[in-house]
């Protein structure tokens, strides 16, 4: 048993040997059923594991779902922080997800231990924390947020409240501009939305010049700038299913385009390229989830998120008073 903790420990993930006849779609289900397991999956994963979720969202539509759920068995085909948000919201249900070392860089970038020393420079100011940090990290804020409800949390306070917004200093810049507060800014960055390449974008728009060009605001100031729309993972969703414009480049991990296809299969969407030899901006943190990995993870369980419980605890409060203020305004 020691050997098998260590070899799961190394890799992130169960290895254990699949039958290659085996049709994994269908046993995945049968192993849902068994277990009152439910997956869910960010728009980010593969195709294959967005086409067998209960639920395919954003962080924010992630975070609602793994606080109301009444599954036994939370499967998180994400990345690491959001396993950690459903632990958190769900402390008594088992929390596992395909791939343990499927991190991500705009976490990395925030080492809680610098951020509290950090926050002491403010001893005046509320700290609003991106959803995408670990659980230490919303253990040591105020309140958390998503790209969905940023610049709505930040215009439900005080005029004169004092605020830190960390860890993603383009969506920090981006709620600042939107809200006019003067917010003192964590300097982190995700990999994924600071390597657009905005010649590459401009020659997508002259080889496209009917195409709406839409971007997360993780992205940098200069990409934003140049947007007909700048929304989260599931506003950018929605803006391509309400407008009518019938071609996008779209500026965030490529992985939205299979749910913006499926959701409009009228029309054109091209991925946003980066600054770099590939066509279309993939996070490589998110595609470490795997078909095999998942049906592993659901069969023996594992790997597990486990929280201390005092973690669990101080990190609760700011995600339910996200929700609370999302409640209340209808996000």
């Amino acid at each position: 048993m020691e050997i098998v903790n260590y070899e799961l420990q190394a890799k992130g993930y169960n290895d254990a040997p699949i039958d290659p006849s085996l049709d994994l779609v269908a046993e995945i289900q049968r192993l849902k059923k068994e277990k009152n397991a439910v997956i869910l999956a960010h728009y980010y994963q593969e195709s294959e594991i967005q086409d067998i979720a209960d639920y395919i969202g954003d962080s924010l539509g992630l975070s609602q779902e793994a606080a109301k759920t009444d599954a036994d068995l939370i499967v998180f085909a994400g990345v690491h922080f959001m396993a950690e948000t459903a632990k958190i919201l769900s402390p008594t249900k088992k929390v596992i997800l395909p791939d343990a070392k499927a991190g991500c860089s705009l976490s990395d970038s925030c080492p809680p231990h610098l951020f509290a020393k950090f926050k002491e420079q403010y001893p005046d100011h509320l700290v609003i924390t991106y959803v995408n940090c670990t659980a230490e990290l919303k253990a040591l804020s105020d309140i958390v947020c998503t790209s969905s409800n940023a610049v709505q949390i930040v215009e439900s306070l005080p005029i004169d409240q004092k605020i830190i917004f960390g860890p993603d200093r383009n969506l920090g810049a981006y709620v600042k501009k939107k809200t006019g507060r003067d917010l003192v800014l964590w300097n982190g960055a995700c990999m994924v939305h600071e390597i657009f390449s905005q010649d590459k974008i401009d020659r997508l728009k002259s080889e496209y010049p009917e195409a709406k060009f839409i971007a997360h605001p993780e992205c940098e100031d200069h990409i934003l700038a140049k947007a007909d729309y700048v929304g989260s993972t599931s506003g950018m969703l929605k803006f391509t299913q309400t407008d009518n414009a019938q071609a996008y480049i779209v500026a965030t991990e490529s992985g939205i385009l299979y749910q913006m296809q499926k959701a409009s299969p009228g029309k054109t969407f091209i991925p946003a390229p980066p600054n770099n030899a590939c066509a279309c901006n993939d996070c490589p943190h998110m595609k470490l989830n795997t078909l095999e990995k998942l049906y592993n993870c659901l069969k023996y369980e594992s790997p597990e998120i486990l929280l201390p419980e005092d973690v669990i605890l101080r990190a609760q409060r700011p995600i339910e008073r996200m929700l609370e203020i999302s409640a209340s305004l209808g996000l």
